[in-house]
């Protein structure tokens, strides 16, 4: 098993992924992202985001997305977009490898620390999460305006 940067090769299998997650989050209709947007946003001089893949004899079985946000109270943060494990190898430490690693990429960057939003009904994660000692704060409510909407509601 090795954890390695993320490359423009893996995209079409970061995608399978992203689906296989988001099936698995009863949101497969919300997938709207390609192989080509993800090529334009991850890589060149502007890259929005970066991840890595774990990788074994069979190719890539999970990533971890990341991408930095900005807090005004904190400064610059590492947020994980997404672990995803395919689900045959779920359970067998995959996960942790990608999570480590990207701590460790949080450190590399000189970020006040990591943050990530997991779903309340998904207790896998909340109980993989809870081994590390993190705060899960159900203070926070999730806010979000789709790019139709936008469209609608700005002035012409």
């Amino acid at each position: 098993m090795i954890i390695r940067q993320g490359e423009k090769k893996d995209l079409p299998r970061a995608l399978e992924l992203i689906e296989e997650l988001a099936t698995y989050e009863k949101a497969p209709q919300e997938v709207i992202n390609t192989v080509a947007l993800m090529e334009q946003d991850g890589f060149g001089a502007n890259a929005i985001y970066g991840f890595f893949v774990a990788e074994n004899e069979k190719g890539i079985i999970g990533i971890a997305i990341y991408y930095w946000r900005y807090s005004t109270w904190k400064g610059k943060r590492l947020y994980l977009e997404d672990i995803i494990v395919t689900e045959k190898e779920r359970g067998s430490g995959i996960g942790k490898l990608l999570f480590d690693r990207t701590m460790q990429k949080a450190l590399e960057e000189n970020c006040s620390g990591m943050m990530w939003q997991v779903l309340d009904w998904n207790e896998p994660a909340i109980r993989f999460y809870n081994k590390y000692g993190a705060k899960l704060d159900g203070e926070w409510l999730n806010c979000s305006l789709e790019e139709d909407q936008i469209k609608r509601l700005l002035p012409k």
